[in-house]
C-alpha cells in the first residue's frame, strides 16, 4: 500500500508527519513523452457501469495525459459517500449525482460542481413490457420498489403529482439498492424507480425478457443527474488542476460520443463486478441521450447554464432533499467549470 491509501483507510493514522514530505514527491508522474503529469484520483458514484466509459476511453486515448493529468479511476459505493470523500479530500475529484451534491452542501460539506454532464435525468419507473404500463396512468394501483430517502423516492411524489395521481394511488415497496431488480424479477414488485442508464439493462439481460420505462423527464419532469465534482482542497489551492481536468472530462465524453464501441471497450477489467458488454453497451447508448437539455444542445459536454441549475434545485427543495435552498453559486463553481 502507498502512505496516501495506508491514510485514507486509517491503518496508518500516524504515517502523515513521517511522510509529509514523501507525500508531496508523489503528487506528480511522467507522461510517455517525459512532461510532468499531475497525479489525480477520481472516485466514481458506484461501481463501474456503461455511463462511465468515457473516463477509461479519455484515459486509454491520453486525452488526460493531454491536460498534463495521470488519472486514477477509483469505484465508489453511491453518490452521497463519494460527495463526502470529496469533501474531506480523500479524493481530488468525484462523479456524483446532483441531489447528494445539494444535500451534502446544505449539510456543510465543502464540495462544487465542476459541470454536470448527464443533464437529462435517467430517473424513471422501469417494468417488464408484458405489464402494459404505458403511461404514468397505468401506474394506478401497482407496486413498485423504491429505496427510502434516496432521490428517487423522494422525488417520485412529485412525478406522479404532475401527472394527476396522488402518492397512494400507487405503492412503494421499501427495497435495499441491490434488491430491487430481484424484486422485479420475483415478481414481488411490478416495477422499479431506478436509472435508465443503469438498472434497465441489467434487469434485461438477467431476466431476458424486455425492459420498459416511464421516465421523468418524458412525463413533466426533469433536472440534473450525474457530474464532476470538486472539494474545497482542489478549488482553493489548485484551481488550474481543477479547469484542466474539466476540460479532460468534457473532451473524453465528446471523444466517447463519437466513438461508443472502442469507448465500451476500454472497459475492459475495470472492476470484478463489471456488466457483460452488451449492458454495457446499452447503458452507454442511454447515457449519451442525457447530456443536454434544451438550453445546451450544441455545445461541450458539461456546459451548464445557471438556469437549469436553479430548475434543479426547486425541485429538490419540493421534495424535501434541500432544506435550506442556497443561490446557485454555492453548488456550481461556473468560474471554474467548462465554458459554453
Amino acid at each position: 500500500m502507498t502512505a496516501r491509501r495506508l491514510l485514507l483507510t486509517g491503518l496508518v493514522p500516524l504515517l502523515l508527519v513521517a511522510t509529509a514530505c514523501g507525500e508531496e514527491g508523489s503528487d506528480t508522474s511522467s507522461s510517455s513523452s517525459g512532461e510532468e503529469l499531475d497525479k489525480v484520483t477520481l472516485t466514481l458514484n458506484w461501481y463501474p457501469y456503461g455511463e462511465h466509459a468515457p473516463f477509461y476511453h479519455g484515459k486509454q486515448q491520453k486525452i488526460f495525459e493531454k491536460h498534463g493529468i495521470d488519472l486514477e479511476i477509483r469505484a465508489g459505493q453511491g453518490s452521497q459517500k463519494t460527495v463526502q470523500a470529496t469533501g474531506a479530500g480523500q479524493t481530488d475529484f468525484g462523479w456524483a449525482d446532483t441531489p447528494a451534491v445539494l444535500s451534502g452542501v446544505d449539510a456543510g460539506v465543502k464540495v462544487k460542481s465542476l459541470g454536470v454532464f448527464l443533464q437529462t435525468t435517467p430517473a424513471s419507473v422501469q417494468f417488464f413490457e408484458s405489464q402494459g404500463i404505458n403511461s404514468p396512468a397505468d401506474l394506478k394501483g401497482r407496486t413498485i420498489a423504491g429505496t427510502a430517502g434516496d432521490a428517487l423516492s423522494k422525488t417520485f411524489p412529485i412525478f406522479l403529482k404532475k401527472n394527476g395521481l396522488a402518492e397512494s394511488d400507487v405503492k412503494v415497496q421499501n427495497t435495499d439498492p441491490a434488491g430491487k431488480i430481484a424484486a422485479v424479477i420475483s415478481g414481488k414488485t411490478d416495477g422499479l424507480l431506478g436509472y435508465a442508464s443503469d438498472q434497465g439493462p441489467t434487469m434485461q439481460n438477467k431476466a431476458k425478457k424486455p425492459v420498459s420505462y416511464l421516465r421523468f423527464s418524458e412525463n413533466g419532469l426533469n433536472f440534473y443527474s450525474n457530474g464532476l465534482i470538486a472539494g474545497q482542497k482542489v478549488l482553493a489551492g489548485k484551481k488550474d488542476l481543477a479547469q484542466r481536468m474539466a476540460k479532460a472530462v468534457s473532451e473524453s465524453f465528446a471523444a466517447a460520443e463519437k466513438a461508443p464501441e472502442p469507448a465500451v471497450a476500454s472497459m475492459e477489467g475495470a472492476s470484478e463486478q463489471l456488466p457483460p458488454k452488451e449492458v454495457l453497451s446499452e447503458q452507454f447508448a442511454t447515457t449519451l441521450t442525457l447530456l443536454h437539455t434544451e438550453s445546451t444542445q450544441g455545445k461541450a459536454p458539461g456546459v451548464n447554464i445557471e438556469a437549469d441549475w436553479q430548475r434543479t434545485i426547486d425541485v429538490f427543495a419540493e421534495a424535501g432533499l434541500v432544506s435550506s435552498p442556497k443561490a446557485v453559486a454555492e453548488y456550481w463553481d461556473s468560474a471554474t467549470a467548462m465554458k459554453g
